[in-house]
């Protein structure tokens, strides 16, 4: 397992921007897949976006356009860079890693506390 911290979320007006970072305490190279996913109050956790080890990406389709999934192996940091902010957007988000095994079988892998974004209108 891995751990995970991620920052950089806060309130933000809608139509702004922030960067989500997920720090990881080993390397990364390694990590099959990483995501961002977030959770609204009274909704369930749902995938953001998930990038691959070759770099190939996922979005959801509400974010589709708006944000971006980058990571960056030599800091074992992965980045959400999110623009054109909608209210609807809030959330906690939160980072996960999985390895190819828990690709495979379906497990959760790794999760980060998750920090909250807020998008006011």
């Amino acid at each position: 397992q891995v751990q995970l911290v991620e920052s950089g979320g806060g309130l933000v007006q809608a139509g702004g921007s922030l960067r989500l970072s997920c720090a990881a305490s080993r390397s990364i190279r390694s990590i099959n897949t990483m995501g961002w996913y977030r959770q609204a109050p009274g909704k369930q956790r749902e995938l953001v976006a998930m990038i691959t080890s070759s770099g190939s990406t996922n979005y959801a389709g509400s974010v589709k356009g708006r944000f971006t999934i980058s990571r960056d192996n030599a800091k074992n940091t992965v980045y959400l860079q999110m623009n054109s902010l909608k209210p609807e957007d809030t959330a906690v988000y939160y980072c996960n890693a999985k390895s190819a095994f828990e690709v495979a079988v379906n497990r959760d892998g790794s999760w980060g506390q998750g920090t909250q974004v807020t998008v006011s209108s």
